[in-house]
């Protein structure tokens, strides 16, 4: 059971060189149960003439090299007769877990029971931190099958003491929050948003539920769209970021960086491009390792692996929620970022100019962009397409140049292709459910390249 305001506090609240002492012994022991028992790190660290002795503080980490999800992948049927990196016996294994697969063949996972109880750790610290408590009621609606969050989250609400409401999706009738009157709700962004629409459409207001936190979770999302679903409900918003590899990190209420669970899983920040870690501040593609407590066991460990998804990291000084443990900007998915004329913008640099405040008199703030080549050698266009309440009563002049406008104050070599002409961005306004990816199946695809190079 948490105590006040952390569930773990003798390791929330570590000084830095005792957390620092605490993940180099966690290392060390996680480092020797990879050469024991799993087969792909046994071969790993001969075909790299590593010596797992020889590792003996986080910062060795830094020399190795990085681990690919295409790693694992490659390391599993039916590319390999086995799972390559399975790290206990078949009669150890309590479930058999996979990735979504949105950027290739599912990855396969082996967790044990102490796998799901060190997850259930991760996820409970962060409730807890975001005011959650034996009070509380939660509806989860993230689904509930191979991938790990929402099994994560009811295990850590046991371990809390909180209810939890199984959904599994977004679309539940709106009696449930009169019958029930559970306190939070855990789905994206775009689910929270499309719920309180349904639920005024039905005469229901959200202030008078009794909703007092949102989680958001799943994808990445812009600040813009954040404060817009805060405004939407009348409760603040908390961000979390996990996957079925094992980073779960989390916001605390001081909403200044999600808390990554350092004890349990180190992280560094890669930059490919330069092929080199950065230093804390640079932008990078976060690395995992599993950290395993001494004498612990798991199902599958990670070292050095590429989560292929950016992000920052902000500060490893005390937070004013009292957490020692550091803090990193909401990372965002590599897949879906786009470089042009050398310059990167991600989906959530679509989001955030799609999420201005003037513009939400006319638009849902459901969106999708595509990328192609333009008329002439050279040319790049952004094509967006916006969602709207009323086409016929749009201020499309208004939105658009909102939209340009924030785009653009963060881009600025791309700003300087959009004024001398070689980046046009063009605007196509729907009517509801008139966007293309309502008649595709699956996680929509809201930013895609169509360029043909």
């Amino acid at each position: 059971m948490p105590t006040g305001s952390f569930f773990s506090p003798e390791v929330e609240t570590l000084d830095r060189s005792d957390l620092d002492a605490l993940i180099d012994e966690r290392m060390r022991y996680t480092v020797q149960y990879a050469a024991e028992y799993s087969p792909f790190y046994r071969h790993w660290f001969k075909e790299n003439a590593i010596n797992p002795a020889d590792l003996r503080e986080h910062q060795d980490l830094l020399e190795l090299p990085i681990i690919s999800g295409k790693a694992i992948r490659e390391h599993q049927p039916p590319f390999t007769p086995d799972f390559e990196f399975l790290s206990t016996d078949w009669n150890n294994v309590f479930s058999i877990q996979e990735t979504s697969g949105t950027s290739g063949t599912p990855k396969g996972f082996f967790l044990m029971w102490d796998d799901w109880k060190r997850y259930a750790e991760k996820y409970a610290r962060s409730f807890v931190s975001q005011g959650f408590s034996e009070k509380d009621r939660i509806v989860v609606c993230a689904s509930y099958g191979m991938n790990v969050g929402a099994n994560t989250m009811t295990i850590a609400a046991q371990k809390i003491g909180m209810g939890i409401i199984p959904i599994g999706k977004c679309t539940f009738e709106s009696r449930i929050l009169k019958s029930y009157k559970p306190t939070a709700i855990v789905g994206s962004v775009f689910k929270l948003l499309r719920l309180a629409r349904r639920l005024s459409a039905e005469g229901v207001k959200t202030s008078d539920t009794t909703i007092d936190k949102l989680v958001a979770g799943g994808e990445g999302f812009a600040p813009e769209s954040r404060v817009y679903l805060s405004e939407m409900w009348g409760v603040p918003v908390y961000n979390t970021y996990g996957s079925t590899e094992g980073t779960m990190c989390g916001e605390c209420t001081q909403i200044s960086g999600l808390h990554v669970p350092e004890d349990l899983v180190h992280l560094d920040v890669y930059d490919p491009q330069m092929k080199s870690f950065v230093k804390d501040g640079e932008c990078g593609r976060g690395v995992l390792t599993t950290l395993l407590p001494v004498g612990g066991k798991c199902g599958m460990l990670l070292i050095n692996y590429d989560t292929e998804d950016t992000t920052v990291v902000l500060s490893r000084e005390r937070c004013g929620c009292g957490r020692t443990h550091m803090r990193i900007v909401n990372p965002e998915r590599e897949a879906e970022t786009i470089w042009a004329f050398g310059n990167p913008f991600n989906r959530t640099d679509i989001e955030a100019a799609v999420f201005q405040h003037d513009s939400m008199a006319y638009i849902t703030g459901e969106y999708e962009g595509f990328v192609h080549n333009g008329d002439v050698p050279e040319e790049v266009v952004l094509r967006v397409n916006l969602e709207c309440f009323d086409p016929a009563r749009c201020d499309r002049k208004l939105v658009e140049d909102r939209f340009v406008s924030r785009f653009l104050k963060y881009k600025s070599l791309i700003a300087e292709h959009y004024y001398d002409g070689s980046f046009r961005i063009e605007f196509n306004f729907t009517g509801l459910r008139g966007l293309e990816f309502y008649t595709m199946k699956g996680r929509p695809k809201r930013l895609v390249d169509q360029r043909v190079h």
